[in-house]
């Protein structure tokens, strides 16, 4: 057991730390990083797939710009922050959501990046 003190090994135990964390999957912060996401383009609309097992409904907190959304949710046993680059740019304001039985699902109207101009 470590006490603290001036050791020669504090870097390689570090080291050693850090390989079991990302082994583990969980980042510097303590997240566990195994929130496995499905993202579906689908004519003019983009769904999202979700697991988070465990936890309920009420500790899950959304949150999208139009290019990057953030689920963040925690359990007695988890910690859940994901951010997730989408494959084109949505219309945060048409979102819907629903979650059942530890699967979160999405739904956002996708914008295109281009607007047609019309000739006087």
């Amino acid at each position: 057991m470590r006490d603290g003190a001036d050791d020669p090994f504090d870097d390689f135990f570090d080291g050693i730390e850090r390989m079991m964390d990302e082994m583990s999957g969980r980042d510097a912060a303590g997240f566990a990083s195994e929130t496995h996401i499905d993202v579906y383009e689908q004519e003019d609309q983009l769904r999202l797939i979700a697991d988070l097992p465990g936890v309920s409904k009420d500790a899950i907190k959304l949150q999208c710009d139009g290019e990057i959304l953030t689920i963040s949710a925690a359990d007695d046993r988890r910690e859940y922050d994901e951010r997730v680059r989408l494959p084109t740019k949505v219309d945060e304001h048409s979102a819907t959501a629903s979650f059942n039985n530890g699967v979160l699902e999405a739904t956002f109207d996708t914008r295109s990046d281009s607007a047609s101009i019309n000739l006087d």
